[in-house]
């Protein structure tokens, strides 16, 4: 797969064509099992790595076996396959929508390794992530992506759209400490 250059000096994938008469590879998705935790471990730090964040990650095989596997589990991931070998990877938790009345699904993380990416195992992924949503009553499926990312293209054909009016906002770190310490107070 050739590496193009995006903006900010980063390296990204463009799809591959199969040549005529290549056999296809089977893409299987399966339900992750607590086995799969190195292996969540591995592709969370290669999305890192493509993200330019590569020493941004905490999490251990013990955060994902005690979060997703525990007494009470806070996620759900699904592995890709192809012919059999981990490709990729979403991990999606239900999050809920005061306007809907109903639950959602928010993936956290999709990622699929680039040897991969030519063979629809993102769609895949994703389109098990939207039956889960409409098994259960969900009324969206909600995900981030960075302004500089090429997959931003992939979310819009499969039909994913944009929310330019909301912005993400976070707390962390000391800023939550702080901001407890008034819950304290009052």
């Amino acid at each position: 797969m050739a590496k193009r250059l995006l903006p900010g000096g980063r390296r990204g994938y463009r799809r591959a064509t199969l040549k005529p008469g290549a056999d296809m590879p089977i893409v299987t998705v399966r339900p992750a099992a607590e086995a799969d935790c190195p292996t969540i471990l591995r592709f969370v730090r290669e999305l890192a790595e493509f993200e330019n964040e590569p020493h941004a990650v905490k999490a251990t095989e013990e955060d994902f076996r005690r979060d997703g596997w525990g007494e009470r589990p806070v996620f759900e991931a699904l592995i890709a396959e192809l012919d059999g070998r981990p490709v990729g990877f979403a991990l999606c938790f239900r999050n809920y929508s005061t306007w809907e009345g109903r639950a959602g699904i928010f993936v956290e993380d999709l990622y699929v390794t680039p040897e991969a990416r030519r063979y629809g195992v993102g769609r895949k992924l994703l389109a098990t992530v939207a039956k889960l949503a409409a098994e259960r009553g969900c009324r969206r499926v909600d995900l981030n992506v960075l302004d500089w990312n090429p997959a931003r293209d992939f979310y819009q054909r499969i039909g994913f759209k944009q929310m330019e009016e909301w912005l993400p906002y976070r707390l962390t770190g000391d800023a939550i400490a702080a901001l407890a310490a008034q819950a304290e107070e009052a």
